[in-house]
């Protein structure tokens, strides 16, 4: 794993946008799959800036997100569809039709599992892969437990993690405790992955991530085994570890 490590939550922000960008640059990365939450924002806004001041077309681009909440229409505030349009897609030029999200209110969520999944296959699988981790080891929203070989699938979430994703809602609102998510052995097929962590709060999830034994019981640790994957992290995120012995 090539770890990259910064200062600040700003620098990663930077750094993780232009990592995306020079691979939309090269041609090589024509499917990208997206993550969302608190992490990825300031990615977001340092990539649109990018984009717009190199006259950057997006339009043979798809994106596939990693997850979506069960309950949420896609024009509901707190839905992943409206994140990845608020921070992202209203500004850039990717069409409608290539921007992919899992659905949060289908008639028949095995059947739309099934969907999301034919549909990566069928764009030839994620060229970039960004993700972000959990304070608990999680990766998309795949917990503790989830199998490695797993594919799209509905998952109940853990307790800290609907506490964790609480704040993005308004007091007194029910934080869904469901999502459709992309498995971990979607997650692995992809060419390559970049993640980005930030805040004190991580650092014991990454030190698991790099250092500890490869496990279900933390997720993110299957990374150790895929070919080519970079961390982006600031000093809080890797406070628990020496990079040195590890790269």
């Amino acid at each position: 794993m090539n770890i990259i490590q910064v200062q600040d939550y700003e620098e990663m922000s930077e750094q993780g946008a232009e990592f995306l960008f020079r691979e939309i640059m090269s041609g090589r990365s024509k499917v990208i799959g997206l993550a969302t939450g608190g992490t990825p924002v300031g990615l977001y806004k340092h990539l649109v800036e990018k984009i717009n001041a190199n006259e950057v077309s997006l339009t043979d681009v798809h994106t596939v997100n990693l997850d979506e909440y069960i309950g949420l229409s896609d024009d509901h505030p707190n839905s992943y569809h409206q994140y990845m349009f608020q921070n992202l897609f209203q500004y850039i030029d990717i069409p409608s039709a290539n921007r992919h999200l899992p659905s949060g209110t289908a008639a028949d969520f095995s059947e739309e599992c099934r969907r999301y999944e034919r549909l990566i296959q069928q764009l030839g699988g994620v060229d970039t892969q960004l993700l972000g981790i959990g304070a608990n080891g999680h990766i998309a929203f795949n917990e503790p437990g989830s199998p490695f070989d797993g594919r799209t699938r509905v998952v109940d979430l853990a307790p800290a993690t609907i506490e964790a994703n609480s704040r993005y809602f308004n007091e007194g609102e029910t934080v869904p405790s469901q999502a459709v998510t992309m498995g971990i052995g979607t997650i692995m097929e992809s060419g390559r992955i970049v993640m980005i962590a930030s805040g004190k709060e991580k650092a014991a999830a990454v030190k698991e991530m790099l250092t500890g034994e490869v496990t279900e019981d933390c997720p993110a640790t299957v990374l150790q085994k895929h070919d080519d994957v970079t961390l982006i992290a600031d000093a809080e995120a890797l406070s628990e570890i020496d990079v040195k012995n590890i790269q």
